[in-house]
């Protein structure tokens, strides 16, 4: 029997259209170009995106806050894309924090870099910012 990889079919053809933008467009462009080719295939393969997605963060009950995220995909899975030669070790840090305050289990880091990288981050129970 095989484990399961949380939100499997959506975060295969989240990388598909990763791959399919990155070997079109190459390590070079701006982070905004990526993210608009990803809005673009990821609705060609008929998935529901949202661009520039709203994350409030609350603390006891008050608004203090907020970020937008990159893309969020299918209402399930978040979206954080970086055009940089290196990735910011940080950038999990941030995946995260988007991820407590959406009530998102699921968050995808795609780097256009050099080379063609994507992580996976999975967000522990019980962890919120609301």
């Amino acid at each position: 029997m095989r484990n399961e990889l949380l939100l499997e079919g959506v975060t295969r053809e989240v990388i598909g259209a990763f791959y399919s933008v990155y070997n079109a467009l190459r390590f070079g462009f701006l982070e905004s170009v990526c993210i608009r080719a990803l809005d673009v295939d990821l609705r060609e393969r008929g998935l529901f995106v949202i661009r520039e997605a709203a994350l409030a963060v609350n603390y006891k009950g008050h608004e203090v806050g907020f970020y937008r995220s990159d893309l969020v995909v299918a209402g399930q899975v978040l979206l954080e894309v970086k055009a940089s030669r290196l990735l910011d070790p940080e950038v999990n840090a941030q995946v995260i924090n988007y991820l407590r305050c959406t009530g998102l289990k699921l968050g995808l880091v795609l780097h256009f870099g050099p080379v063609a990288r994507f992580h996976r981050v999975v967000l522990e129970r019980g962890s919120s910012c609301r």
